[in-house]
């Protein structure tokens, strides 16, 4: 009888234990089936809500009729096509968009976002739809005394608060200074007058905005290619069924060469192919 009482005690601690750890995985599993229903809402919807920023050339710009366009804008706009939805744009700065993400403001983002391990901890990303790496624009008479990364100790750096090239240029003892929703224009301008020393970004978006400003005295660094990356699409974690439908969407668009008929449409090269030159990687920093 002892035997009986003492088994029957441990099981009912047992089970309340289970009880009360089942209350917490029940909140997570509520919480992550509530986030996969995204695709739901937004097929009921009829509409997918995407956030941008409209200040980067060749990726989400206004065009000289004030028409939103861009790599990004119109992947999204056939993605939703294919998807049989209406697509909607909020315009908000870099830092704001993960945030909105998780509030549910937008449904996801498209803004030439990298790929990293952290973001990947909290958010789900499609396919990559573009692939490039990492370079900077500087004075084109002296590279901005910048001849390798190690350079970038003491030098001043624009850029948003949250990108990863503004990471990468901490890690390499740069001082960041940080912008809001600002224009190409804003970013190359300082680092023409002197108020800034770089600008580190992605190489297509780059070329492009050092190319929108010939009056500017400057240009991409002639030597340094760095820091591979995947752009592709923002989603809330555990969205996986608009994931999904997301990247069928993609995979098609890759198949059929509307991909590559976009890339070579705004950055005049194949961005949604893997590049085939050797790009230096970056140890020791999480990103």
């Amino acid at each position: 009888m002892k035997r009986f009482v003492f088994l029957s005690v441990i099981g009912l601690i047992t089970i309340l234990a289970a009880c009360g750890g089942g209350n917490e995985n029940a909140d997570d599993n509520a919480q992550d089936q509530a986030t996969d229903e995204r695709w739901e809402q937004v097929e009921e919807a009829g509409e997918l809500v995407v956030g941008t920023s409209g200040t980067l050339i060749a990726a989400s710009f206004y065009d000289e009729n004030d028409e939103l366009t861009g790599y990004d804008v119109e992947v999204m706009k056939e993605i939703a096509e294919r998807l049989e939805l209406e697509v909607k744009f909020e315009i908000m700065s870099v830092d704001s968009m993960m945030p909105a993400i998780n509030s549910g403001r937008i449904d996801v983002a498209a803004n030439d976002m990298s790929i990293t391990k952290k973001r990947q901890e909290e958010f789900n990303f499609s396919a990559p739809y573009k692939y490039s790496w990492t370079t900077m624009a500087v004075r084109a008479d002296d590279n901005s005394g910048i001849e390798s990364l190690e350079d970038l100790a003491g030098k001043k750096a624009g850029g948003g608060a949250t990108t990863i090239y503004s990471q990468i240029a901490e890690q390499y003892g740069a001082e960041v200074v940080t912008y809001g929703n600002a224009p190409n224009e804003a970013y190359l301008s300082d680092v023409n007058n002197g108020r800034t020393d770089l600008v580190m970004n992605d190489y297509f978006l780059t070329k492009f905005g050092v190319a929108a400003f010939p009056e500017f005295d400057i240009h991409l660094h002639p030597t340094l290619k760095f820091y591979p990356t995947e752009q592709a699409v923002v989603l809330p974690k555990h969205a996986d069924v608009l994931t999904e439908k997301i990247n069928e969407a993609l995979a098609e668009m890759h198949e059929d060469g509307t991909l590559t008929e976009l890339a070579v449409q705004f950055y005049e090269e194949d961005a949604s192919r893997e590049p085939e030159d050797e790009i230096e990687e970056i140890e020791g920093i999480e990103l």
